[in-house]
């Protein structure tokens, strides 16, 4: 019996890691296919991967495991769980990683991966990814019931981070906030783009700047100037033609976004 993995890690792409836990991996579910999402994530940053989960779990096939391993305290008390929601199943340390998963979806079942019987020994203090998270989705892969690699957990005890969200104004402005911000220094706000159908235009004010318009493209604007325009997953984004949005304007996660009606 296979399935679709997905890996997200912070592990990089110069050691054997990443091949050691889909070694493992493929030892018990053969016939799985593993799909890289990325390796890439900033080390320790539990938001970034969250972000990087919540962009790319929507595109697979329903009942795909997305397996995530940025994992800061691995070795201590924090749990390792598996989630199941109606798309898909999370297996991830219960650190807030899930936060926007969970902030998005119902939770049917989750469960602390705490039956040894599914992990690989011997263990590791500090790879649990290869030893604990790793078995969990490959033997969930392998036809595995959920409940069969630990005990059954409240959803609302699952760890999470502040998810923020925009607010509307007396005087029909939007107040939204950074989300994350990628590699290229755009910066994704939590402003969905249906919260803008309902006037023919806006003016976006951030970090002391106004930007008349929200734009389609990049290239609608000149090199070096400021863009606000509507991202692949359907958010505003704050971004610089050619350059950082975050390092030109100064800014950073939380920081506020403000949107105005264009007076006609």
């Amino acid at each position: 019996m296979g399935g679709v993995i997905t890996l997200i890690t912070d592990f990089g792409l110069e050691d054997g890691h990443v091949g050691a836990m889909k070694g493992v991996m493929l030892g018990i579910a053969p016939t799985a296919t593993l799909t890289d999402i990325t390796h890439l994530v900033p080390p320790q940053d539990i938001r970034k991967a969250a972000y990087a989960l919540l962009t790319a779990y929507p595109h697979f096939p329903h009942g795909t495991i997305h397996l995530v391993v940025v994992d800061p305290g691995v070795g201590t008390e924090r749990r390792a769980v598996a989630v199941r929601t109606p798309s898909a199943t999370f297996v991830a340390p219960d650190n807030g990683v899930l936060s926007y998963v969970l902030d998005r979806e119902p939770v049917l079942k989750a469960v602390s991966l705490i039956n040894q019987r599914y992990w690989h020994h011997p263990v590791s203090p500090i790879f649990h990814g290869r030893d604990i998270f790793g078995p969990a989705a490959a033997h969930l892969a392998a036809g595995v019931p959920l409940e069969e690699l630990g005990e059954v957990i409240d959803p609302g005890t699952l760890v999470t981070f502040p998810v923020s969200r925009p607010r509307r104004q007396p005087d029909g402005s939007i107040v939204a906030h950074v989300q994350v911000i990628d590699s290229f220094g755009n910066c994704t706000t939590d402003l969905p783009a249906e919260w803008l159908s309902a006037a023919p235009d806006w003016v976006v004010e951030v970090a002391g700047r106004r930007i008349p318009g929200v734009r389609q493209t990049f290239g609608q604007v000149a090199v070096g100037e400021p863009v606000a325009l509507i991202d692949s997953e359907n958010y505003l984004m704050i971004a610089v033609r050619n350059s950082s949005a975050a390092r030109d304007l100064g800014l950073d996660l939380g920081d506020e976004v403000s949107l105005y009606p264009l007076k006609v």
